[in-house]
């Protein structure tokens, strides 16, 4: 029987129902921790965890099974403010905010902020300029409103083309991430990992669509920031700088600081180069430039931020509240639930680093003997699925700062073992990033398939097409496109950060521009939107294989993490100059755009779309 049978019983019980599925998950972890007392082994526990949430999560999928469009599409447009932000997190929560972040900023220090700055502070973007005027429009997907908003099907194709390609990419990473798990968890390969991890994500997914995504990412929140949390905080503790890390991690760089200077006394040889691998440290003088530095920050945090404001799957979380204040509110609770997480990241990598590095710790392995750290558990674990290495480039036998290499992915579900952790603690963590990964994946999979099955086989193949055969051209559609993105994620192409990056930077490329002009701005015109959508997206495209992969030197500091901003400035002048030079739109469309922004009354389409 469906869980929503009810629907207002349902929705009414949320707190209820949640209650007791975080102290279900509570008790769990505690049974776990019992069971590793009486000898369980670690594998086992692993296992154990990743197994038990994922069902937790295809039951959550089965029970919210629907043929209905408003559900499958919108979620009925039922959830309340302060789920939807849960839901929010966990779909933006992906496996490059649990997994890599830390890691970004374990590895590369103060750059990687650029990421959290810019994430976060597109939230306040969304709250402005998007959210609750798409939500009072009442479109089922971002390229939905795009072609009703400036007319007719090449502009919808357009924009359904940018939200293919910004969404596969970012796809194609929380694929990687559940292999990342998967691999460690279930000790396979990570080529094998990226299907296991695609066939929990699809269980999530493919019956209920959003209505089924938005309960499994509320789940799914609970047990990343609960995974997140928990180890961090006791190794704070452990360290002596007490329970509240993200206050008290200053001292700790202070002392990683002092432990880098001495362990590079002396001329170190350089160590061998480990493909996508870093070394704990890796000297260079790019901070020397401190203007050019400034200035990568910020390009780096406005293509998070502009991104973040042009990304569909995060939009269309918005069409499920409702009310266009609900979504405003929405917006609200989401910061302050993705808040906790970043707010952690830092401090994260922080006292992991110290965990290697200060010889006062048991777990320190930095200036001990190679023999006796190849020996550790956990780095033999790691080594073995392909994620760390140890070089010793000069001979001595002793681990120097830069003869460890590690995959940045991998900081933040090693941090458990490498703090010498109960493996309980790393079973959490594990099913923590899964969660991420796997939530972010069934958003992004949804956003692609609803796009395609609504906007190019509904509203421009097939618009007779009945309910059913609409459904199931989506649910078919979840299935291919997920097994593409799998078997891009198994070639390691790049690293989990950077394919986040390309896809923030191919969205604000192609949809920044149309989406914000298409609500501000009256006079912009069906030719500037495909203008601003073909130009952006082609020149940022470029920009990427010019500089990625055809050795062209980056202007102005713009790497390939740095694109969107090229495609921007190109999609901005195409449609301002390109709309000037044609007709404006007709008044029925002028005053559409007058309704959108009066934060009340009724959706702009009406509930027969």
């Amino acid at each position: 029987m469906s869980m929503f049978r009810m629907q207002g019983a349902f929705i009414d019980n949320l707190p209820k129902i949640y209650g007791l599925y975080t102290g279900g998950f509570l008790v769990f972890v505690a049974l776990m921790a019992i069971l590793e007392q009486m000898g369980l082994g670690a594998d086992t526990i692993g296992l154990l965890f990743v197994g038990f949430t994922i069902a937790i999560y295809a039951l959550i999928g089965w029970l919210s099974r629907t043929m209905q469009v408003d559900a499958y599409y919108v979620a009925g447009r039922q959830v309340p403010p302060v789920f939807n932000g849960m839901a929010t997190a966990a779909d933006w929560m992906s496996g490059a905010s649990f997994v890599a972040m830390a890691g970004g900023i374990y590895m590369g220090g103060h750059p990687y902020l650029a990421f959290v700055v810019g994430w976060t502070g597109g939230y306040v973007l969304v709250a402005v300029l998007m959210a609750p005027y798409l939500r009072k429009f009442g479109c089922y997907t971002v390229p939905d409103f795009i072609g009703t908003r400036y007319g007719g099907n090449l502009a919808r194709f357009i924009a359904v083309v940018v939200l293919v390609v910004a969404s596969f990419t970012y796809v194609t990473a929380q694929i990687n991430a559940t292999g990342t798990i998967a691999a460690r968890a279930l000790l396979i390969p990570f080529e094998v990992g990226v299907w296991f991890g695609l066939l929990g994500i699809l269980l999530c997914s493919m019956l209920g669509g959003m209505r089924a995504v938005t309960w499994t990412q509320v789940a799914q929140y609970i047990v990343l920031i609960i995974a997140y949390l928990v180890p961090v905080i006791w190794m704070s503790n452990k360290q002596g700088f007490g329970i509240i890390p993200q206050l008290v991690y200053g001292d700790a760089v202070a002392k990683i600081i002092e432990l880098e200077a001495v362990h590079q006394i002396g001329t170190l040889k350089p160590a061998e180069a480990v493909a996508g691998m870093s070394a704990l440290v890796n000297p260079h003088s790019a901070a020397a430039d401190s203007a050019m530095a400034s200035w990568r920050f910020v390009t780096l945090v406005a293509c998070m931020m502009l991104g973040t404001a042009s990304l569909p799957h995060i939009l269309m979380r918005y069409f499920t509240t409702p009310s266009v204040k609900a979504a405003r509110s929405s917006v609200a609770w989401s910061l302050l639930f993705i808040f906790l997480l970043y707010f952690t990241a830092p401090a994260l990598a922080t006292f992991t680093k110290l965990q290697i590095l200060d010889p006062a710790l048991a777990t320190s392995i930095i200036g001990k003997a190679i023999s006796d750290v190849n020996a550790l558990e956990w780095i033999q674990k790691w080594s073995n699925v392909g994620f760390l290495k140890i070089i010793d480039s000069n001979g001595d036998g002793i681990l120097q700062i830069n003869e460890f290499f590690m995959r940045g992915d991998i900081v933040v579900l090693a941090t458990p073992e490498i703090a010498g952790l109960p493996y309980v603690i790393s079973g959490l963590v594990a099913a923590g990033g899964m969660a991420a990964a796997m939530s972010t994946a069934d958003g992004l999979l949804l956003a692609i398939a609803n796009a395609l099955s609504h906007d190019l086989y509904y509203k421009m193949i097939d618009p007779k097409a009945e309910t059913r055969k609409r459904l199931i051209v989506a649910r078919v559609l979840l299935l291919v496109i997920g097994a593409a993105g799998a078997l891009v994620a198994s070639l390691k192409l790049t690293g989990i950060l950077g394919a986040v990056a390309w896809a923030f930077c191919f969205a604000c490329s192609g949809l920044f521009f149309p989406l914000v002009l298409g609500v501000w701005w009256k006079r912009a015109n069906r030719a500037g939107a495909i203008a601003g959508m073909a130009g952006g997206l082609i020149a940022g495209s470029w920009y990427l294989y010019m500089v990625k992969f055809a050795g062209m030197k980056p202007w102005l500091g713009l790497d390939d993490l740095r694109f969107g901003i090229v495609g921007m400035a190109v999609s901005l002048v195409a449609m301002v100059v390109v709309t000037l030079m044609t007709e404006e739109p007709d008044k029925e469309t002028q005053a559409m755009v007058d309704e959108i922004r009066i934060p009340r009354g009724d959706t702009v389409l009406g509930s027969s779309h």
